[in-house]
């Protein structure tokens, strides 16, 4: 029987998610302080004998809804199969039903921040969510508060830096790695290249171009002709394109993290007489969802990166991991259809990592949560690409740190062995 239900403390209602909501009394473990230092452990907030609460801010409403809504249903379906089975066994010996409570933030930082507040109290850890911006919002607060904020979905590196964020953990690659993939992509196809350059104007446009200059640094068969940025909040960037259309480049690097803006980019070059190839960071490249409704088969390439299978491959459901997902998503999530973008299987992932450190947790505390995180090497988690891992034990490093290049075939990826 399934152990779910909705958590009415959701903020916006969005349609293809459900939220595990276990709500399972018990004492917490040591649960008054005044124990001696050879008694039990006193329990951190959010953890009990028979639960854990997990708590996202990420954006369930607004531009960024589709990939912010995944963020929740990944790691809902898989805490949710878990719950039918009886529950996550923690390393300290007792089995725990896992409660996510996620609010909607709409990707504006003042919102995670008062999403963050509200939950500390009652959470265990934050994860997840989507975001530079809205994650750095209230990361020095959960610092100052000492609650882990890991596994979170922003290639942002101050957040794999243990020195600067000894409370947090990024889960995907940092912008600099999947910059320069596609870099060391180009640079090696020993044919010369113009390359227009627009990129979001803060940490995250910064990341993915730093990323590609050191790696295209010496290759002297790359020029970048033209380098612009624009602003998150802009609803075109129209002048942008037609600048870097009359450089005639033939390659494009966009760093952009806003859906729309992505699809109205691609249209706008073609209508432009503009017809490079393209690169696309990650989180702003499904072939549903962004490059269907852009026709980007107009282009010669559209080329990403990767280190999990994408949803959307015709092959995706044959496989008992693809079949155990999509299944798992309609019945715990609430989410019925095949997801148009990566995060759903990112936080299908985070979820298992997740309970790899559960496993080893022998207090119910989050001083050793964190310290049990840092010891995750070489997990492969559900759905990864083939050569790719979980490793938390890098310091500079998210979880995953390796990327795969694909190029777009019309209908999903293939890994790109050489550019052209």
């Amino acid at each position: 029987m399934s152990t779910l239900r909705k958590k009415a403390r959701i903020t916006s209602v969005v349609a293809g998610i459900g939220i595990v909501a276990v709500l399972a009394a018990g004492c917490s473990r040591g649960g008054d302080s005044g124990g001696s230092s050879d008694g039990p452990v006193e329990a951190s907030p959010g953890i009990t004998d028979t639960s854990i609460t997990l708590g996202i801010t990420t954006p369930l409403s607004g531009a960024t809804a589709g990939p912010g809504t995944c963020t929740v249903a990944g790691i809902t379906a898989w805490f949710g199969a878990k719950n039918a089975e009886g529950g996550v066994e923690f390393g300290d010996g007792v089995t725990r039903e896992v409660i996510i409570d996620a609010l909607d933030d709409a990707y504006d930082p003042q919102k995670a921040l008062a999403n963050f507040q509200q939950l500390e109290g009652s959470a265990f850890l934050m994860t997840s969510g989507l975001g530079t911006p809205t994650n750095r919002a209230y990361r020095e607060a959960a610092i100052a508060d000492e609650v882990p904020q890991v596994l979170i979905q922003t290639g942002d590196p101050i957040f794999s830096n243990e020195e600067e964020s000894p409370w947090q953990l990024g889960f995907v690659p940092i912008y600099q790695n999947e910059g320069a993939a596609f870099g060391e992509l180009l640079a090696s196809s020993g044919e010369d290249h113009k390359v227009a350059i627009l990129a979001q104007n803060d940490d995250y446009g910064e990341g993915y171009v730093e990323g590609f200059k050191e790696a295209i640094e010496g290759a002297d068969n790359i020029e970048i002709v033209d380098e612009l940025t624009y602003e998150a909040t802009d609803t075109d960037v129209n002048a942008q394109l037609t600048e870097l259309a009359a450089t005639d480049a033939d390659v494009f690097f966009n760093a952009m993290s806003i859906t729309p803006l992505v699809i109205s980019s691609l249209l706008k070059t073609q209508e432009l007489g503009w017809l490079p190839s393209w690169f696309l960071p990650s989180n702003t490249s499904s072939p549903g969802a962004i490059l269907t409704p852009g026709n980007a088969v107009a282009f010669p390439g559209i080329y990403t990166v990767a280190f999990a299978q994408s949803a959307s491959s015709p092959t995706f459901a044959d496989s008992e991991e693809g079949a155990a997902f999509l299944s798992n998503l309609a019945e715990y999530a609430d989410y019925p259809d095949v997801p148009a973008f990566p995060h759903c299987v990112w936080s299908y992932q985070i979820g298992a990592t997740l309970e790899q450190v559960f496993a080893k947790m022998t207090e119910p505390t989050r001083e050793d949560f964190m310290e049990q995180l840092r010891t995750i090497s070489d997990f492969t988690a559900p759905l990864m690409l083939e050569g790719a891992s979980i490793n938390t034990t890098e310091d500079g490093q998210p979880a995953i740190s390796g990327v795969t290049v694909q190029k777009y075939n019309g209908a999903g990826y293939a890994t790109a062995e050489t550019f052209g």
